[in-house]
């Protein structure tokens, strides 16, 4: 590793933790909780834009009833929808209302500049 290596790698990791705090004010600016606008993204980057628990428990790296219970809010709060899975009775596949759609769509919207600035960074990096 050389200087340079370093300090791109400080530049990126500095930059990181800028654009999570800014996802996080970007997530209360739209009403959603940091956990929220997590869950919203990780459920409309799913295939097919729908995920179960499970799935989430896996891409979250959160504990079965924390997940369970983010879903549960998020219900409560009409940004997600939970249909029996068609295939298996025992799952439930969770897919984004209208409003949880809208509400992503604005906090990803409001993290464009910090994204563009975070691929820049990357393409910097000895990979």
């Amino acid at each position: 590793m050389t200087e340079r290596d370093y300090a791109d790698a400080a530049a990126f990791r500095a930059e990181l933790r800028l654009f999570l705090r800014r996802a996080e004010e970007a997530a209360r600016e739209h009403g959603l909780t940091p956990r929220q606008h997590i869950l919203l993204l990780m459920i409309a980057g799913a295939e097919r834009q729908s995920s179960t628990v499970s799935g989430l428990v896996e891409r979250l790296q959160l504990t079965q009833s924390a997940v369970t219970e983010l879903v549960q809010r998020a219900e409560d709060a009409g940004f997600v929808t939970r249909t029996p899975s068609p295939t298996d009775g025992r799952v439930v596949d969770l897919r984004l209302t209208e409003e949880g759609e809208r509400r992503l769509a604005l906090v990803h919207d409001a993290l464009g500049p910090e994204r563009h600035q975070l691929k820049l960074l990357v393409e910097r990096l000895d990979l």
